[in-house]
């Protein structure tokens, strides 16, 4: 249900990675999950619109804030007739939760549901044409959250990630043994222990800086982003000091994914063609299209040329596919 304020800090300047746009009304909103952790989101409401709209909750990338690449989503689908929700997950940005910079595949797939029960009792949107956006990490969490709830008409994921994937097996599944996961576990549960006598939680850090010569064309990629006046946000796990180091440790052994092809509502899955990250949402499509009856609404995007962060915030060039995005939720909520 809606708060007034949650007794959240909430800011009241616009203080986005983006512009705001004079096409769309926007204001500050909360909401509890049913955890009762209170979040906190920009609700985005096409100008000159009435009546009952379709509607889309928005979140991500995995330690962004909804200043960032959630909120230009939520806002140019928007501009484009949507009713929009962008939302920071529990324990990060403007929302509630302690302790501090933790996720959860559970907590935060319930995040998107929270975000789905706030959108389907507001008097300007048809409950029935309800989307979500998961950008980064959420768009794994998005297609979890779609083979869960069936209130959700279309998901959209974009550049994703599969978090659960990445902690269990490492980047390029480098480190899929039960030798490799033993030894991460050995790490991270030293690490509780040392938390608990410290009476508080180590931030495993953000993005590198200063970048190191050697880094890796992706940890730059990154940097390009969450680093520079590009994405920069004083809010941001990703800008700043990360996720506490067992912030995902829960990760390791509770596969998202498992039941991504019992999803029957429609899909769009995009990716960039360079992205360093591609293999996730090619593999995450041939799952949720294997041993199904609910293949025809499933797509796959890859998008030329294109790197991770490109669509985040279109990288310059436009990356980010709007105009596939307005068609594919206009086909499936109105």
């Amino acid at each position: 249900m809606m708060t007034e304020s949650g007794n959240l800090e909430l800011t009241d300047i616009w203080d986005k990675t983006f512009s705001k746009s004079e096409r769309v009304d926007h204001k500050k909103v909360t909401f509890r999950n049913r955890y009762g952790i209170t979040l906190a989101a920009d609700l985005y409401a096409p100008k000159g619109m009435s009546g009952s709209l379709a509607a889309i909750a928005v979140c991500g990338p995995f330690g962004a804030v909804k200043e960032q690449a959630a909120g230009l989503y939520a806002q140019t689908m928007a501009e484009r007739g949507f009713l929009t929700l962008a939302f920071d997950p529990s324990f990060t940005g403007e929302s509630g939760g302690t302790p501090r910079y933790m996720a959860s595949p559970d907590i935060n797939t319930e995040d998107f549901q929270a975000a789905v029960d706030f959108l389907s009792v507001q008097d300007n949107v048809n409950s029935e044409k309800i989307g979500i956006i998961g950008i980064c990490g959420w768009g794994g969490m998005a297609l979890n959250t779609a083979a869960l709830d069936t209130r959700i008409k279309a998901t959209a994921a974009m550049t994703m990630y599969d978090m659960t994937r990445v902690n269990a097996k490492g980047y390029f599944d480098a480190e899929d043994s039960e030798a490799a996961r033993y030894e991460k576990k050995k790490v991270l549960n030293a690490q509780r222990i040392a938390d608990f006598k410290a009476g508080s939680y180590a931030l495993g850090g953000g993005v590198a800086d200063p970048l190191p010569d050697d880094a890796p064309f992706f940890v730059r990629d990154y940097y390009d982003y969450y680093k520079t006046k590009r994405g920069y946000h004083p809010r941001s796990l990703n800008s700043n000091g990360g996720w506490n180091v067992t912030g995902c440790m829960s990760f390791l052994n509770q596969p998202i994914l498992q039941y991504s092809n019992e999803i029957r509502s429609a899909v769009l899955i995009a990716h960039g063609e360079k992205a360093h990250s591609c293999y996730f949402s090619r593999d995450a499509y041939a799952n949720m299209v294997r041993d199904t009856l609910y293949s025809d609404n499933k797509e796959l995007l890859i998008i030329p040329d294109a790197v991770h962060t490109d669509l985040y915030d279109g990288g310059g060039k436009d990356a980010i596919p709007f105009d596939k995005l307005t068609d594919f939720f206009r086909r499936h909520i109105g």
